[in-house]
């Protein structure tokens, strides 16, 4: 048996252990303690009762401190109860907030560059896109849609453990043009400003860098991006067979897409060094985790800490 798909996936860790620490708590709260009480009113009832006696007896008993003793010895919780009530209302706490609100990652790879760096702790909103059911994924409220533009984490379709991070390029219905190195959506040449060239911290190399601006239904969605002039416009050696292969069309320095329904077409930022729909297609709607929204902290750069477009 496999275990590194369960072992990788968190949330169903945090699932199980809320399960358990909540049962725990949940039998100790209405079971448990009550048989507690009951022991510590019978062992009380039979201490008053000798203690009557030997006053009775004219024997002069300090009888505070040692009822006292008894009861709460008898009450107390046993270790293993105690930790699991202390755990459950946080591991409870903390599987809601990742589940339905906002979840924690950290970029391993400098696809995203130069929007995401690698070391880069971010932030995800799980509700942007609708309300799922954790564990399965399960879109259960529809709230909105993906737009071009928007930086989204999804389940890797050839491997549902791993996340991935890319942008959002193609919406469903989409006709995707990439060649040269410059899109089109839907017959139109996005537009493109050049800037300054970008120095990559982790090697010595020198990318182009360029304002790319993709149109959405609000209005242009302004983002940098990279090229590395030395690379192809595509790798055709590393293009997969994928669901819904036969809507897209691959050339030496072309592809053209058309999105299917219910899909999104996705590409990193770093455009010569990510993998990406170019070569592994389409990301479903039921793998969309959420949005990015934020970086919250990098520790070999802190002034990064800010919101993500």
């Amino acid at each position: 048996m496999n275990l590194q798909p369960i072992l990788g996936n968190f949330a169903l860790i945090l699932f199980v252990a809320m399960v358990i620490t909540g049962v725990i708590w949940c039998l100790d709260v209405f079971y448990l303690a009550k048989q507690r009480r009951r022991k510590a009113d019978a062992a009380l009832a039979e201490y008053d009762a000798r203690t009557a006696k030997l006053v009775a007896d004219g024997i002069k008993v300090d009888s505070n401190g040692s009822r006292h003793a008894i009861e709460q010895g008898i009450l107390r919780q046993p270790t293993w109860i105690e930790y699991s009530g202390s755990f459950f209302p946080v591991i409870a706490l903390v599987f809601v907030l990742r589940s339905f609100l906002w979840e924690p990652f950290k970029i391993p790879s400098s696809s995203m560059v130069p929007t995401l760096l690698v070391g880069d702790f971010i932030l995800v909103n799980k509700y942007t896109y609708g309300i799922r059911l954790p564990i399965i994924n399960k879109k259960i409220i529809q709230i909105n849609d993906p737009q071009r533009g928007d930086v989204m984490v999804f389940k890797y379709p050839k491997d549902m453990s791993q996340d991935y991070i890319k942008r959002v390029v193609g919406v469903p219905g989409d006709k995707i043009t990439y060649e040269n190195k410059r899109l089109t959506v839907n017959g139109k040449p996005v537009e493109y400003t050049p800037l300054d060239d970008y120095l990559d911290d982790q090697h010595p190399v020198y990318h182009k860098q360029l304002v790319e601006k993709l149109p959405g239904k609000e209005g242009e969605t302004a983002h940098r991006i990279l090229n590395t002039e030395n690379r192809p416009t595509l790798d055709l050696g590393n293009v997969e067979n994928f669901p819904h292969r036969e809507a897209c069309d691959y050339s030496y320095d072309k592809f053209t897409c058309i999105v299917p329904e219910g899909n999104y077409l996705m590409l990193g930022d770093n455009r010569d060094n990510s993998q990406d729909s170019r070569y592994w297609g389409f990301v479903p709607d039921k793998n969309i985790v959420g949005k990015a929204i934020v970086v919250w902290m990098n520790f070999s750069q802190p002034s990064r800490v800010g919101g993500i477009r």
